[in-house]
């Protein structure tokens, strides 16, 4: 039987001592990137949807208004050519999506690491929290847990 003193002296040792503390942040983006300026002809082009004049006209309104700059896609033109089913308005394409999502998102999150891992410049071995964050896809298991079988990490390194 454990007493309530083996107990706290066990959440004890799990605690860091003083704040947790972020030592490094690595950022990944994919490297097909498409000018907002650019955006409305490159849409309305991959979708084979040029004759729909007044409609891209619109969508190069909202484009403007947006202030967004640049667009990183993992999917490229050439991709999408080899996919058209994906640019298809009633085409099933989730599935197609989440092939691609779930092998190019671990990619991309060791890319990150590698950079903030070389940053922060101690081994991979002293990591024991991993922050993950994307807005892609999703798997079981995750992304989170492909990244740091990627990386090399311990199994017991908390993931977010």
């Amino acid at each position: 039987m454990t007493s309530s003193i083996d107990i706290a002296a066990i959440r004890e040792s799990q605690r860091a001592k003083g704040p947790a503390t972020i030592l490094a942040i690595g950022t990944a983006t994919p490297a097909n990137c498409v000018y907002q300026a650019d955006y409305p002809d490159y849409y309305f082009r991959i979708t084979n949807s040029e004759h729909m004049v007044d409609l891209k006209q619109k969508f190069k309104r909202m484009c403007e208004k947006s202030m967004i700059k640049k667009r990183y896609m993992q999917l490229t033109e050439e991709f999408l050519k080899e996919h058209p089913e994906i640019c298809e308005y009633s085409a099933p394409s989730l599935d197609a999506r989440q092939d691609v999502v779930v092998v190019e998102v671990p990619k991309l999150g060791k890319e990150a690491a590698v950079k903030a891992i070389k940053e922060w410049g101690k081994p991979k071995s002293n990591i024991t929290h991993l922050i993950f964050c994307t807005t892609s896809g999703v798997d079981m298991p995750g992304a989170d847990y492909q990244l740091t079988k990627l990386l090399g990490l311990r199994p017991s390194v908390k993931r977010s």
